[in-house]
């Protein structure tokens, strides 16, 4: 199954697509396809009434049994089909963007909320990795460098990029190699880490986001 989608996604999660396994391929892709989604609802608002009105109509249909979801949405229905039994992160996704709807200035524990959130349902769509104690290990340091750095450099507030990139440095642990078959978590996240290094700089900018990546590809770190 190849999950339908609307939406073209950045290079950066092309790329981790592309070296991701076909076990977990489909749940990963349909995770960044509802990460978009919610970003571009919190992006687009001007009246935060209006956009929580929006996740609040994510969060309620993730919440139904899936035969009483309504059909016509490419991505939910491939939600149905790829995460059936694991909504409960999605749901926790879509309670994180909620938070970024708040009244300036962002304070840190709801930034905080979001991004582990956003961490570990991105873990989730490994499936086997998804258990509590892997939040620490060595595939929650490239979620977390992501989810950081993928935010730093899609936000407009100087003030608030400057806490997404201290937020996503402030632990660094050395992380072990992951296995061939998640090479595309170490891709994504080696990108991540250099950007924020670079203050939060869009994720592919510059050639040596590209060597980056061929070097995480082959080392898996």
């Amino acid at each position: 199954m190849t999950p339908p989608s609307t939406d073209i996604l950045p290079p950066e999660i092309q790329l981790a697509l592309a070296y991701a396994s076909s076990d977990y391929r489909d749940a990963l892709r349909i995770f960044f396809d509802l990460d978009l989604r919610l970003a571009r609802i919190v992006a687009g608002t001007n009246e935060p009434m209006l956009g929580q009105m929006r996740l609040t109509w994510w969060r309620e249909t993730l919440a139904k049994p899936i035969d009483e979801r309504p059909n016509g949405d490419a991505v939910l229905e491939a939600i149905g089909q790829c995460w059936a039994g694991r909504e409960g992160y999605l749901i926790k996704l879509v309670e994180g963007w909620e938070r970024l709807l708040a009244e300036p200035p962002l304070r840190e524990d709801d930034a905080l909320f979001f991004l582990e959130g956003r961490r570990d349902t991105l873990m989730a769509a490994f499936d086997k990795y998804a258990g509590p104690e892997a939040k620490h290990g060595t595939y929650a340091q490239p979620a977390w460098w992501w989810t950081c750095a993928d935010v730093a450099a899609n936000i407009t507030d100087d003030t608030e990029r400057a806490m997404f990139v201290e937020l996503g440095l402030r632990h660094e642990p050395i992380i072990d190699r992951l296995p061939k078959p998640d090479r595309g978590l170490a891709v994504l996240g080696a990108i991540a880490h250099r950007a924020l290094k670079n203050g939060g700089r869009p994720l592919m900018e510059g050639r040596g986001a590209s060597v980056t990546a061929i070097r995480a590809a082959i080392f898996r770190r």
